[in-house]
This record gives structure tokens, C-alpha cells and sequence, in this order.
């Protein structure tokens, strides 16, 4: 694959269900790193289109196919060095645009090997606990507010 430079603009989509369950991926790159969907903006692309492709590439779901909702949040963070080649030169911090998406159940998920190898469903609470993220970790704990909340309902299919 040919290196190219990312936009410092991605999204991050916490994928759960009704009972709050909460799709958890391990990345390829990092065993043992867990974490929510989450993408780079491509250029020209909305952040609800960033949003939709990134959980189809990393797991094959639909989104449009059900509730996805900008949750108004965004966060700022320094992107680790390790993954700083990535981005243009001199770039350190990128923004981050937090979705959830909701589906009707557990739902069987099929992964981009190259992005992950395991992914496994896990109550909001644990899975707060389980990412390596403090961002993806307080989307997390938002949970259960922003189901209740009218304003981030998104829309039904």
C-alpha cells in the first residue's frame, strides 16, 4: 500500500446496542489495543460520509441501514508518535468527531484483516475500561446520556 498523507480531521463511531453493548475492534498494528471504529476524513468527504465508510471498510455494517448520530463532540489530541508518518510533515494534533451508531443487536461483524484481528461486543462500563484511548474511553462513558438524548438521536432508517 502506498504511503499517503492523512487529513488530522477523523471520526470516531461507538457502535452499541440497545442493552448498551459495545463493539470493541483490536487493532492489527497494535495487538491488544482495543478500540471503537475510527477513521481519517478523506478530502471532499462530510464527517456523517467519513463516519459511514469508515464502519463499512472496518466492519462491513451499513450504517445508513441504521441510527447513526453526531454526538457534537469533538476532541483535539496529539497523535502518537508512532503514527505521526502518517499526516503531513509538521503535523502533531488532529481532531476528532465523535458518532454513535446503534443497531438492534449483536450483530456478527466482518473485519478488514489488515486493520484488526479480533472484535468482540462488551457492556458499555467494561468496554470504557478496555480502550487504550482517553477519547474513545469518555465517548464510551457518554453512552447512556446520549441514548437518552433527543438532540442525538440521528435518524431511523
Amino acid at each position: 500500500m502506498e504511503k499517503r498523507d492523512k487529513i488530522p480531521v477523523s471520526t470516531l463511531v461507538v457502535i452499541y446496542t440497545p442493552a448498551l453493548d459495545v463493539l470493541l475492534l483490536e487493532r492489527a498494528d497494535r495487538p491488544g489495543y482495543w478500540q471503537s471504529v475510527t477513521g481519517s476524513q478523506d478530502p471532499g468527504e462530510t464527517l456523517a460520509q467519513t463516519a459511514e465508510r469508515e464502519v463499512r471498510e472496518e466492519t462491513a455494517i451499513d450504517a445508513r441501514c441504521h441510527r447513526l448520530a453526531d454526538w457534537r463532540l469533538s476532541n483535539v489530541y496529539e497523535i502518537y508518535a508512532i503514527w505521526r508518518h502518517r499526516y503531513p510533515p509538521g503535523v502533531t494534533h488532529n481532531t476528532e468527531h465523535v458518532f454513535g451508531l446503534r443497531v438492534p443487536e449483536r450483530i456478527e461483524i466482518r473485519l478488514d484483516a489488515r486493520e484488526h484481528l479480533r472484535y468482540r461486543w462488551v457492556p458499555w462500563r467494561a468496554a470504557a475500561r478496555e480502550v487504550f484511548s482517553w477519547s474513545n474511553r469518555q465517548a464510551i462513558l457518554m453512552l447512556p446520556d446520549q441514548e437518552a438524548s433527543p438532540d442525538t438521536a440521528g435518524s431511523a432508517p
